[in-house]
């Protein structure tokens, strides 16, 4: 690299941001990391070097998930991997799995199906409904023990947010 120049000129931001989802300071750290990786200077990394590049940066993939991620990212099959596709790589380590925006409305519209009102909130006759069918057998007692742990502010029903706390700390 040569004195004063801008190591990151010839990335477009913009379109990897929204390929990948990643920040600017990110994919700047990233083209850091494929300079390093890049010790030719030929502007890719080999397919081949993929494992043991991605193992360096702390990610830890399956040789399977290699072979998905180097399949998706390398449609032509060249065995090379360019800096746009390495951070479509990358990506796939460094967003959150999903997007927690994402999962937000994929609750809120599983909120809605069950708030049949609209009126903000789950009644617990509802809840009693929906946690005898899904987690059938139990016996009355049982069900109004789960009511009473999930209905914590003793309103009678459940709201929005304490429905996505319920989602959130109960899938494992």
């Amino acid at each position: 690299m040569a004195h004063g120049a801008d190591p990151y000129a010839d990335i477009d931001f913009d379109e990897i941001t929204e390929n990948t989802g990643l920040a600017p300071d990110e994919i700047k750290c990233l083209k850091v990391c494929f300079d390093l990786f890049d010790t030719k200077k030929v502007e890719f990394l080999s397919a081949d070097d993929l494992g043991e590049i991605m193992r360096a940066m702390g990610f830890r993939p399956t040789e399977e998930e290699l072979a998905d991620l180097l399949h998706e990212v390398d449609e032509d099959g060249s065995g090379e991997i360019e800096f746009g596709e390495f951070c479509q790589l990358c990506a796939t380590f460094l967003v959150e799995d999903p997007p927690l925006e994402e999962m937000k409305k994929e609750l809120k519209d599983a909120f809605k199906l069950y708030d049949k009102e609209g009126q903000g909130f789950i009644t617990n006759d509802t809840l009693r409904e929906i946690i005898s069918e899904l987690l059938a057998p139990l016996t009355d007692e049982e069900v109004e023990g789960i009511l009473d742990e999930l209905d914590e502010d003793g309103s009678g029903s459940m709201d929005f947010d304490e429905f996505c706390e319920m989602m959130m700390t109960k899938q494992e």
